[in-house]
């Protein structure tokens, strides 16, 4: 059986290249699904011009799936609503 915690800490560990806080920490995901051996993220990016944006996509479903009992991974990206730092995140950013 596939552990929410376990899928938060591996996003915990998977960082955002421009700006190096974990895509967890930052926002990014917007919900979490386990449905059987699968795992199904909603996401978005800080901007949809965002760069790294693909190769972002990729290494989270690469180090997901690299976990034990994980089968499938299905990325939804979308832009509603638009992506707004939390007041830690905009403090480690020190732009509060």
């Amino acid at each position: 059986m596939i552990e929410r915690e376990k899928i938060i800490e591996m996003l915990k560990k998977i960082n955002d290249p421009e700006i190096q806080i974990d895509v967890y920490t930052l926002g990014l995901i917007y919900n979490l699904e386990i449905i059987d051996n699968s795992i199904k993220l909603k996401m978005t990016f800080t901007s949809p011009m965002c760069p790294y944006g693909p190769w972002l996509m990729n290494d989270i479903k690469t180090k997901l799936k690299g976990m034990e009992g994980v089968k499938n991974v299905d990325i939804e990206l979308v832009f509603e609503p638009p992506w707004q730092p939390s007041s830690e995140v905009k403090m480690m950013l020190g732009i509060e």
